[in-house]
């Protein structure tokens, strides 16, 4: 049986302005809004540190750095499920250079249907860190097999990852 989709969502490009109210973009700064407190040299000025470009949160437990290996998805994505974490935000970032989709609802309440999604082509060159309690959908590679570097709380007391089906809102996601 085919599935019926009702909804198709255009992922724009990904903007620190468009994304903040769901995380940070995670890129090099660019040098009209670097200052001398968020990018500097170091290492014997064989390096420059782009300071800062997010801020973990964690409540309880720990930091910890994983690599995910996410499947490609076929465009257009169908899209299933949606994701938060209470307890601590979750940044991704391509180790492979590659392009992917990013899909986010506003933290707060489960988002009650397709018009609360919002869609983001993410470059190669960029990562994302979703707030604490920031739905998401799961990772929406392209093209090939991707690792992303992840930095999320680990351990801890409670329940960390809170779903939400959403098959019945028959959507997909595209650029």
């Amino acid at each position: 049986m085919t599935k019926h989709i009702t909804t198709t969502l255009t992922a724009k490009p990904l903007t620190k302005a468009d994304f903040a109210p769901f995380g940070d973009v995670i890129e090099l700064y660019k040098y009209n809004e670097a200052t001398p407190q968020n990018r500097f040299t170091i290492n014997q000025g064989f390096a420059e540190r782009h300071h800062q470009l997010a801020t973990v949160s964690h409540d309880g437990g720990s930091v910890g750095l994983s690599i995910f290996l996410a499947q490609p998805r076929a465009l257009p994505a169908v899209l299933s499920v949606m994701e938060y974490h209470p307890f601590g935000s979750q940044a991704f970032f391509s180790l492979d250079k590659q392009d992917y989709l990013v899909v986010v609802a506003k933290a707060g309440d489960d988002p009650k249907s397709a018009d609360e999604l919002h869609a983001f082509y993410a470059r190669h060159d960029q990562g994302v860190q979703y707030h604490a309690g920031t739905w998401h959908h799961p990772l929406l590679a392209l093209n090939q097999v991707c690792q992303f570097l992840v930095v999320d709380r680990v351990g801890g007391e409670g329940i960390n990852c809170i779903e939400l089906d959403i098959n019945e809102w028959q959507v997909q996601v595209e650029f």
